[in-house]
């Protein structure tokens, strides 16, 4: 843990899905010591996305644009954002997702408050992913996690009678 970091010293990880999907990646946050609040690095290059149009139900989350330009797409609305610009997206909103639209790279802070349990839907998709009992940033120590597409039931179905 440190008290002050440089995004420059950030280690990266790099991840790619796809020819629309790419981003370098860094923890800011656990650099820190934080526990409950996110921050991550990322870093968009041209014509790419960092992930896929979601919306989270117990987690509101906010960027931060350091440098370059994209585009905004919130619910039915394509926003475009440059170097300074700050976007919301709360907990129970409407999905979201950003595009660099750029001829340089977009780099951004996403920050989140990492509640112990989230939904996510992923409209374009149909998945929902789901984690519960969580401590903070650490997602792999949740109680219960799960990723799919829910096929409808009522509350008793499956239950012996």
């Amino acid at each position: 843990m440190k008290e002050v970091v440089n995004t420059a010293d950030i280690a990266l990880d790099s991840h790619r899905h796809g020819e629309r999907f790419a981003a370098q990646t860094g923890e800011i946050g656990l650099a820190l010591g934080l526990n409950t609040l996110g921050c991550m690095l990322h870093i968009v290059q041209p014509g790419k996305m960092s992930g896929p149009y979601h919306r989270h139900h117990g987690c509101d989350e906010m960027f931060y644009i350091i440098a370059g330009e994209g585009e905004y797409r919130i619910g039915e609305k394509r926003i475009a954002v440059k170097a300074g610009d700050c976007l919301g997206a709360p907990a129970g909103g409407e999905a979201h997702q950003l595009l660099n639209t750029g001829t340089g790279p977009l780099r951004y802070l996403g920050l989140s408050n990492n509640p112990a349990a989230d939904l996510v839907e992923y409209p374009d998709s149909g998945k929902i992913s789901m984690r519960v009992g969580a401590k903070g940033v650490m997602y792999d120590s949740a109680t219960y996690t799960a990723r799919g597409r829910l096929t409808p039931a009522d509350y008793w179905d499956g239950e012996d009678a």
